[in-house]
């Protein structure tokens, strides 16, 4: 029985290959098969999970997209195929279903023009179309022009006063609500003005973080003057964050030079003592970890957002720095100011509480965009990486009532891939690249008004996501036993 399903695997396997090869000689569609037909029957032999089965036809179009195609090579290495490179395309045990004797090549037959099969994976659906071992590092079969392509032209185009309506909009909340709760000044409003406050200061942040990018508007020196107000205010060293901010992106995904919540390689947190693995690691004291980030960036990198002479910062953009860095000092003279004029219980209150919920919003927001999905995300160095791998690699989340407030920074994939989009197409632009990026898509848990469920995957992933192997160009977390992330449990 188990021969004569192996025949059958291989011969489908041939059938599905001649696909996208018709210019192919008698003798080269020979070869070809041939190579393929081994790689699959290595396969079979060293995976139980094979037998007594049949592939899906959804798995056969995916042995074209995965590596099988082309001399037998494994698109991802460059190599001749080997068995590691297919176990994750053939070793899903499926239902047997039937083969057409000669699929219909104009209609995309088996191959790639076929991507709306759904796999029949034991036990029944697929789970949204998706292959139980599905390897998010494999090169996608589609192209950073594609997802480009897909996207409406008008979410590309910047409204600046719709951007500045945004910008009032919440600057009115910020006035709105420090005066209420001064008004009132009863200890019941003030852990309420809190929560608020800090909510409103971390949305300001973001339309700052979109004059950064250059999608608040088409005007350069609008966006820098937007920029410095609304992050100087909270502290923030515009210039030198935007300047390393974009080095985060230009790099997102990669283990060594990506900036901001990258990934410790093993050497590096081997050599880090308790208080450094606490701060970075422990709930819930790594959600207060931004200002000191300012001040000394991560683990494994020197110099600060503030001295021009940082290797993040290029000669000629110092000026830019040391502007920034004024305008924070400015700042922090007038909170010191006002302290003095209302007394520091006022400024505590007013300011301080809400700067710190600020913080810890910018810090989850920003790490469960990179950690904590239900599987983990792969990270990358060398040839493996690229910019798109590295975008696809970030994730998405639902942030209920506040997707709103803080201009929907949970669509966070379509943003890494294309910054200068503004925030109020990101929705649409989210949809619309959906059905090119099929799988490699991770859809956000629904959140209910309040996101909640986020606080689970935020400690998990602080509990399991430690450091990165210091070896291979595809690597994932792993976890150190003898830490415990929890500050609760310690």
């Amino acid at each position: 029985m188990a021969a004569a399903t192996l025949s059958r695997m291989m011969v489908g396997v041939a059938s599905a290959s001649a696909i996208g090869t018709p210019s192919a000689s008698p003798v080269q569609n020979a070869d070809l098969q041939q190579q393929k037909k081994t790689c699959v029957n290595l396969q079979v032999v060293r995976s139980r999970k094979c037998s007594n089965s049949m592939l899906s036809l959804a798995t056969l179009a995916n042995l074209q997209q995965g590596g099988l195609v082309g001399i037998g090579m494994d698109r991802r290495s460059g190599r001749g195929c080997k068995t590691s490179s297919v176990v994750a395309m053939v070793a899903v045990p499926t239902r047997p279903v039937s083969l057409p004797a000669e699929p219909d090549a104009a209609e995309g037959g088996w191959g790639l023009g076929d991507r709306n099969l759904e796999p029949l994976a034991e036990g029944g659906g697929g789970g949204q179309g998706r292959e139980k071992d599905f390897d998010p590092s494999a090169r996608p079969p589609f192209t950073l022009a594609d997802i480009r392509a897909a996207i409406p032209k008008h979410c590309w185009e910047k409204n600046t006063w719709k951007s500045m309506s945004f910008l009032a909009r919440d600057v009115a909340i910020v006035f709105g609500l420090a005066a209420g709760a001064a008004y009132l000044n009863t200890w019941f409003v003030w852990p309420l003005y809190w929560l608020a406050q800090g909510t409103m200061f971390w949305a300001l942040f973001v339309l700052g973080h979109d004059c950064g990018h250059g999608s608040f508007s088409n005007n350069k020196r609008l966006n820098n003057l937007i920029g410095h107000l609304t992050h100087s205010t909270i502290l923030v060293p515009y210039n030198g964050w935007r300047i390393s901010h974009r080095t985060h992106h230009q790099n997102h995904g990669h283990v060594d030079n990506d900036e901001s919540w990258h990934p410790i390689p093993e050497s590096i947190y081997r050599g880090l003592d308790f208080r450094a693995k606490t701060g970075r690691l422990s709930f819930p004291w790594s959600m207060f970890t931004f200002p000191i980030y300012l001040w000394t960036r991560s683990p494994g990198k020197t110099g600060t957002h503030f001295d021009p002479k940082c290797d993040l910062f290029m000669p000629n953009e110092g000026n830019d720095v040391r502007t920034s860095t004024a305008c924070w000092t400015a700042m922090l003279a007038t909170l010191v100011a006002l302290t003095f004029a209302i007394g520091p219980m006022w400024m505590l209150k007013l300011y301080v509480v809400p700067y710190l919920v600020n913080v810890v919003w910018l810090d989850a927001v920003t790490y469960l965009h990179h950690h904590g999905y239900d599987k983990k995300v792969p990270w990358y160095r060398g040839a493996e990486w690229n910019y798109m791998q590295g975008g696809l690699s970030t994730i998405d989340r639902d942030y209920g009532w506040f997707n709103n407030i803080h201009h929907d920074i949970g669509t966070h994939v379509v943003h890494h891939l294309f910054p200068q989009i503004p925030h109020y197409n990101l929705v649409e632009a989210t949809e619309s690249i959906k059905p090119i990026m099929g799988e490699y898509y991770r859809d956000p848990k629904k959140s209910g008004p309040i996101p909640v469920h986020l606080l689970d995957s935020l400690i998990r992933s602080l509990k399991e996501d430690h450091f990165v192997s210091d070896e291979g160009d595809v690597v994932y977390y792993q976890s150190d036993p003898n830490f415990s992330s929890n500050f609760f449990s310690n």
